[in-house]
């Protein structure tokens, strides 16, 4: 049997049978929360004519805590585009109100989880930053510190990981690390600035940005900058940034769907500072129809992308698809 295959026999036979028993006593220890993410799309590119299906993300967790000052975190990727995946695999202490130390592999403290988790994300497609610059975890150690200053939530995140890529222990004679500050809370305003130092044998990039958002009870707004400065002359810099929005409309009267979500995108990179403006732009406009139960949501997307190219770049010419206009429709279920 299949790897892949004893996993998810594992996970029925194990993992499926402690929901029930969570619903019974959901403050005791050992504790366990089941999540997921099933993502399907299908995608027609405009300017070739070509198109396709795909089951993008299938995605499985656990998470929860062992007592009162330590925890875990696993999650896999049943189908990364037809790839499987170990995302998280951690374990946390909280040796003090406020503080969590974490080690194993874990998230980098760089992107926001609204930009590439596919769960939380705005779009069918992540925006250029989610996509381009860095993956989004590595194995390391991150503390994670939770504040006020005033009455203003804030946290500070500080990490040190191995610098090459997830499921990979290599040794390094130079570790990377990175930190962010994060303002404020998801509802109303918030902003982080952030700053990784990455390197391994055969690059090293420093990467910052900042990004500020604004939430109301029923719409939302979001930007973010992002450079990566080159330490190698091997490769190049990378500028990018969006802005984007969307506005939730309530459906009474619907059988299948309690709100509409229309949202907009507009994201640019840059790969050749020495021109003026950035390299590809692109506009995404979006329609969502969405519900929400106690247990599970879902979100039928139909969104449309539009490209602006002043130079082709290497990580958009793989293959014709990838920089051609494109129309998709998705359907992404989240437990």
């Amino acid at each position: 049997m299949h790897d892949r295959s004893l996993f998810v026999l594992f996970f029925v036979s194990f993992f499926i049978p402690s929901i029930c028993a969570q619903e019974a006593d959901s403050v005791s220890y050992p504790s366990m929360k089941i999540s997921g993410t099933l993502k399907n799309k299908f995608e027609y590119a405009s300017e070739t004519g070509m198109s396709r299906f795909s089951v993008r993300n299938s995605r499985i967790g656990a998470s929860g805590n062992i007592n009162s000052f330590s925890g875990y975190k696993a999650q896999v990727e049943l189908s990364n585009e037809g790839r499987f995946e170990v995302l998280d695999l951690s374990g946390s202490l909280k040796p003090v109100d406020g503080l969590s130390l974490t080690l194993g592999q874990t998230s980098v403290p760089i992107f926001n989880q609204y930009i590439v988790s596919p769960s939380e994300m705005m779009f069918a497609n992540r925006a250029f930053i989610g996509k381009y610059f860095l993956s989004t975890r590595d194995l390391g150690f991150r503390a994670d510190y939770e504040f006020k200053i005033g009455s203003v939530p804030s946290s500070f995140e500080l990490g040190i990981y191995n610098g090459n890529t997830i499921n990979d222990p290599v040794w390094r004679d130079r570790l990377s690390y990175g930190a962010r500050l994060a303002v404020g809370s998801m509802k109303g305003f918030r902003s982080t600035i952030k700053y990784y130092d990455y390197q391994n044998e055969d690059i090293h990039y420093l990467f910052y940005g900042a990004d500020l958002r604004y939430e109301a009870r029923n719409w939302k707004l979001e930007t973010e900058i992002m450079k990566r400065d080159s330490r190698v002359e091997a490769e190049s810099d990378m500028l990018s940034y969006y802005f984007q929005g969307a506005y939730f409309i309530p459906l009474t009267k619907s059988r299948f769907f309690d709100r509409l979500v229309p949202a907009a995108r507009w994201d640019a990179i840059d790969k050749n500072p020495d021109n003026k403006g950035f390299d590809v732009n692109r506009l995404t406009v979006g329609l969502g129809f969405a519900f929400e139960q106690k247990n599970i949501s879902s979100i039928l997307r139909l969104d449309y992308e539009w490209y602006f190219i002043e130079n082709e770049l290497d990580i958009l010419n793989k293959y014709p698809e990838m920089d051609s206009d494109k129309f998709t429709v998705e359907l992404v279920f989240t437990f």
